[in-house]
């Protein structure tokens, strides 16, 4: 016996080795969210908002690059709960995505495990919650893939590294803002923008009441501080800006940019920004930060602004006076749409990888399939208010799109989303796109609402190839960037005008495409793109995990949840990880 014991402990310590040398190259980081309400008053009114660990915004979630993440969320709300990781594209993983039409959602008192990799992705992206306008209410929170050491950045190293999380806001708790929904209305006007959570400062006495909780950035002068911002607003775009500094734009949503100075930049919902801030200002006083609404009235909307405050270590004073000047461009929308066209990709940095991110040719390789999803005001549908892509308000399914083909349940979905928009009267449906695996489809985003709008798709990012006002046509692909255009997760596409972004589509799954503005994705303005390797080898994609939860068609085989972790599958570090632990208990025992 002891012989054997000597033979299992060598056996043992040589795994520990393998497991740790494998552990190094993909590290694993473990986060617990648990979600809950609590009552603040960011605008001065008491309301009930959602919170993740207590806190509101949630806490910072910064990995690196190939890290494995494990993130356990626990549900202390009273409804069902999904989060989303907006920009993570979840290689071979659309299980994890948490939207409706991935998975189950989280029931009320229970918890569940999310597992995913940010294979060869750096950048700025956040988290939230997906279902029932929870989103309007809070439980979002940053997440941050940082660079691998042997990685350089593009720019010196900052200072520090700083959140600002903005958007519009309401004083009315997340329920009784789809209630208006659902019975037709409109949300009207935002009760006002926060930043990090927290109201404006008193800029102005009559607009701004007394006892309002501001956020203060705290800087050290002379220092370059990198600050990435979110939208995580209802559907607002918001200017973003810093009084008297320069904003040096360095990447969005995972792609570094060519580095060009802006005044103030539009940051439409659902979108991430990082700009290298220098603190080159003298100290006389506190400076503005300010997020305030655009394409509006700025004399009815005015308080629809958020100020925060740059304090200088050395400050002599708070800031005072009037806040720095918006685009003065109500009447004129080409002023932000010129400045979204000058955010090009930087080809020649170095992204996840140590080779450059380059464009990867995406201008010469041949489109296999166009899709032009037109959206437009709101209509009704059987009675209800709802709103559509091509026609089509989107149902999501009772049982989610891979669980259902895993089950194959019939009629769950369907696969016949149209290529152009449907003429006659619109419908609610199931309808999907059946995508074509490793085909290069182009997608043509026609706003024909009344308002700008923000449109997302998960699992991928897109090459924002061209926009312009108008109808588009096949002659303005004349006018698309070829080269250098920014890759990112989420794109603005103006009223009255178009978007055209061009996808790679290599990540197998159901991926989910929608209006970021809340009301209107609500109201039904999304689709997926079902994506099937057809000689599928079980390497494309990852089997579903072992603690997914049943809903709809399969709810009969959920069983009492007593343990909702599943085993963290990512290859050989796992097992050997499993290997250690069963051998570690076999020679306790043998003792």
């Amino acid at each position: 016996m002891a012989s054997f014991c000597s033979y299992l402990l060598c056996f043992i310590q040589i795994s520990s080795l393998f497991v740790y040398s494998t552990l190094a190259a993909d590290p694993v980081a473990n986060f617990e969210l648990e979600y809950s309400y609590t009552t603040i008053s960011p605008l001065g009114v008491d309301q009930q908002v959602i919170a993740v660990n207590g806190k509101f915004p949630g806490p910072i979630m910064n990995v690196t690059t190939n890290y494995n993440v494990v993130v356990n969320v626990k549900n202390k709300l009273d409804e069902g709960l999904l989060i989303t990781w907006s920009g993570i594209q979840m290689r071979r993983v659309s299980w994890q995505d948490g939207v409706a039409g991935t998975n189950c959602p989280i029931p009320p008192k229970w918890n569940w495990t999310y597992q995913f990799q940010v294979k060869d992705q750096i950048g700025s992206f956040f988290y939230f919650p997906s279902l029932n306008f929870q989103r309007a209410a809070g439980g979002f929170g940053s997440f941050v893939v940082t660079n691998r050491a042997v990685i350089n950045l593009p720019f010196a190293t900052p200072q520090g590294d700083i959140v600002i999380m903005i958007g519009d806001w309401y004083t009315r708790n997340h329920s009784a803002l789809r209630s208006a929904l659902d019975a037709g209305k409109e949300l009207g006007m935002p009760d006002g923008v926060l930043m990090n959570g927290k109201g404006p400062y008193q800029y102005n006495n009559s607009l701004v009441p007394d006892g309002i909780d501001y956020e203060t950035i705290n800087v050290d002068p002379g220092q370059t501080y990198r600050i990435r911002v979110h939208n995580v607003g209802v559907s607002t775009c918001l200017n973003f800006r810093i009084q008297n500094h320069n904003l040096l734009l360095a990447e969005t949503e995972g792609y570094y940019t060519v580095q060009q100075n802006y005044t103030s930049v539009d940051i439409h919902v659902g979108q991430s920004y990082s700009f290298l801030v220098t603190m080159d200002q003298n100290a006389s006083s506190d400076y503005y930060i300010v997020a305030s609404a655009r394409f509006v009235n700025q004399s009815v909307w005015q308080r629809v602004t958020g100020v925060a405050v740059l304090h200088y270590s050395n400050s002599k004073g708070k800031a005072s006076g009037p806040l720095p000047d918006p685009p003065n461009d109500f009447y004129d929308k080409s002023y932000s749409m010129n400045q979204a066209m000058t955010i090009r990709q930087n080809v020649s940095a170095s992204g996840a990888r140590p080779n450059p991110q380059g464009s990867f040719r995406y201008g010469s390789i041949n489109v296999t399939d166009t899709y032009i999803i037109q959206s437009l005001p709101p209509t009704t549908i059987d009675g209800k208010r709802r709103a559509t892509l091509n026609g089509i308000s989107f149902v999501n399914p009772d049982t989610p799109v891979r669980l259902a083909d895993m089950y194959n349940v019939k009629g769950a979905y369907k696969l016949d989303f149209p290529s152009k928009p449907l003429t006659g009267k619109a419908i609610r449906d199931r309808s999907m796109i059946n995508a074509t695996y490793k085909g290069f489809i182009e997608i043509i985003l026609q706003n024909n609402d009344t308002i700008p709008q923000s449109f997302h798709l998960d699992g991928y990012s897109f090459f924002v190839v061209g926009m312009s006002f108008g109808v588009w046509t096949e002659n303005n692909r004349g006018s698309y960037n070829k080269w250098d255009a920014i890759s990112r997760t989420t794109t603005q596409v103006f009223p009255g005008a178009w978007t055209a972004v061009l996808v790679s589509l290599d990540n197998p799954g159901a991926w989910n495409l929608r209006s970021d503005n809340l009301d209107r994705w609500y109201l039904g303005q999304e689709t997926y793109m079902r994506i099937v390797n057809p000689e599928e080898d079980n390497t494309t994609e990852f089997a579903a995990p072992e603690n997914r939860l049943y809903c709809g068609a399969l709810a009969y085989l959920q069983k009492k949840q007593k343990n909702s972790a599943a085993r963290f599958v990512v290859g050989p570090t796992n097992f050997f990880q499993t290997l250690l632990i069963v051998l570690s208990s076999a020679i306790l025992m043998l003792r």
